[in-house]
């Protein structure tokens, strides 16, 4: 059996917002992530899986819950602890545009982590840049330029070297390939699978594309406005959805046979997400679930085990 490299616990995000409420982005999170295993995280934009990814990381400070790394609570580390953490768990950002320092080059920009954890020449460096370059489909002419230069692609692209280069053993991928084409997606997804292959790590996918999920991940957790509502092994999840909210969102992939009557077989959900701030009680996705019961408006339902590692957030058989 594997072992457990991130345990995060009933973790909880909350903003504060005007005339004293809270925004509650992340609302009782809780899954593990296997060393060298991939945990694939989806849903609809503003669910909480990118808040969920920097709370994992320590960027923000949890309101609530726990993070642990390799069996420690991240919160308790001492500076040498955390700066080790630091090396060990790295993160793709999802705006290419914001994560680079215009005023570095990009040699420098992978260089830096690589100057904190590492003690290598300059020679050495210059070398373990240029690898990483070519890793991530970009030649070496590309060292010496600065981020403006670039597309969005590539930039990404930057990202994702620049994560690589501390020799990571867990990585935050939030959206990493959003801002790629189509046809550098793939070379991006194998990459990633190819190092985690090598070097065993473990990754936090997050992403819109469910396929890409799919296909990259060991297990997939569903989130629906800061609440885990269905966890299961990829194939498993993908095969036999159980949480009406899962179905949905997996029905709106498109199939790949034109005489399929896709537009039917599509299950369109009706009304508004609710607010993050005013969540109402009972299931937060009642409001829009065509299966809803006195019983879901009045009680939130608990994350169930079904067997084979699959656990649902509701009350339907």
């Amino acid at each position: 059996m594997a072992e457990t490299l991130l345990q995060v616990e009933n973790l909880k995000q909350y903003f504060p917002v005007s005339h004293g409420n809270l925004l509650k982005a992340v609302d009782g999170v809780s899954f593990s992530i296997q060393r060298g295993e991939t945990f694939g995280l989806v849903g609809e934009s503003g669910c909480g899986k990118s808040t969920t990814g920097r709370a994992v990381l320590g960027i923000y400070k949890p309101t609530e819950g726990r993070v642990l790394y390799d069996g420690k609570d991240i919160s308790t580390y001492t500076k040498q602890e955390r700066l080790q953490f630091k090396k060990n768990a790295q993160m793709i950002f999802q705006d290419p545009y914001a994560c680079l320092d215009p005023r570095m080059t990009i040699s420098s920009i992978i260089k830096e982590g690589m100057e904190v954890h590492f003690r290598y020449t300059r020679q050495e460096a210059d070398i373990k840049v240029k690898e990483l370059l070519a890793a991530v489909g970009l030649t070496e002419d590309y060292a010496s330029r600065f981020p403006h230069e670039l597309s969005g692609g590539q930039r990404q692209r930057i990202g994702i070297a620049r994560a690589l280069a501390v020799k990571p053993e867990f990585i935050v991928c939030d959206e990493p390939i959003a801002a790629l084409d189509v046809s550098i997606q793939a070379q991006v997804v194998n990459l990633l699978m190819r190092v985690q292959q090598e070097r065993g790590h473990a990754y936090l996918f997050i992403s819109h594309d469910l396929m890409m999920v799919r296909h990259i991940s060991n297990h997939v957790g569903v989130m629906y406005l800061g609440s885990l509502v269905e966890t299961a092994p990829a194939e498993e999840i993908y095969k036999h959805p159980c949480h009406p909210y899962t179905k949905a969102l997996f029905s709106a992939i498109p199939k790949p046979d034109p005489d399929a009557d896709w537009a039917n077989t599509r299950m369109k959900l009706e009304g508004e997400v609710p607010s993050p701030i005013n969540t109402p009680p009972g299931c937060k996705f009642c409001a829009r679930c065509p299966y809803a019961t006195q019983r879901c408006r009045e009680e939130a339902p608990q994350l169930r085990d079904l067997g084979n590692q699959h656990k649902v957030a509701c009350f339907l058989d």
